[in-house]
This record gives C-alpha cells, structure tokens and sequence, in this order.
C-alpha cells in the first residue's frame, strides 16, 4: 500500500492528512502511531482519527471511514 499516494489523493479533495510517530509511545510499546485525517468546509466537517500500533493498524481503522465518507484513494 503506497502511503504517499493515499495521502496525495486525499489531499487533492481537500483532506488535510497527518501521519505520526511518538518516541515516547514507542518506547513504552504503547500505540505510537496516529492518523489523523480532517477537513473541514461549509457543508460537513471531517475528522477520523486514530492511534495504533502499526501504520498498517492505522490505515485498516481510517480508510474504510474515509471511504464511507465518499473520498478515493489508491488501494
């Protein structure tokens, strides 16, 4: 799964993606990993957010939100 491209794509339809690793979380072997994707318009605002163990962890919590949502990424 290209990372970059989902975040390049959600992005083009006015998400703002943030991808973060904690050293602090990591070194206690908690979930140092966090996605946040929001947006926010006139229409509806958007905030999915997680905190996981893994990047993979992430994506598998946020991107079928995000799709329910009605955004497209690469797969």
């Amino acid at each position: 799964m290209d990372v970059v491209a989902i975040m390049e794509a959600l992005a083009d339809q006015g998400v703002t993606v943030l991808f973060k690793a904690d050293a602090e979380q990591m070194a206690e072997r908690g979930k140092p990993w966090t996605f946040v994707a929001s947006r926010a318009s006139l229409r509806e605002d958007v905030l999915v957010r997680t905190d996981a163990a893994s990047v993979e962890e992430c994506l598998a919590v946020c991107l079928p939100r995000l799709r329910e949502l009605g955004f497209s990424f690469p797969e």
